[in-house]
């Protein structure tokens, strides 16, 4: 048995976790000095970037934009409800007394 570990030292475990971990503290090593010369030739350098986002739309506008849409819609899905669905006129479901006749049937004032 002994005399195979000394012909074939790549079956000798010992040896063999000894170099791989040699191996990652070179590896280690390597790569910190790589983020130091790095670091190094950013401090160096003169020109900084700044990274500034300018937004095309403000916040303020998103949101109003956001609820004009939301509104839209909802007037689209009535019209197309009350119009087309329903046996009314597409127009009427922007008058008032539709939305009144429409409440009285809800609150049970109309049947």
């Amino acid at each position: 048995m002994i005399d195979d570990k000394q012909k074939h030292p790549q079956w000798d475990h010992m040896n063999q976790n000894d170099a791989t971990e040699q191996q990652i503290v070179a590896s280690r090593v390597a790569r910190n000095q790589q983020k130091k010369q790095k670091s190094v030739k950013e401090e160096t350098s003169d020109k900084r970037r700044i990274w500034v986002q300018i937004r095309l739309l403000p916040i303020w506008l998103r949101i109003v934009l956001v609820l004009l849409l939301l509104a839209g819609a909802a007037i689209l899905g009535a019209v197309i409800g009350y119009g087309y669905v329903g046996d009314g006129q597409p127009g009427d479901v922007l008058k008032k007394e539709t939305w009144t006749h429409i409440l009285d049937i809800i609150n049970g004032k109309e049947s």
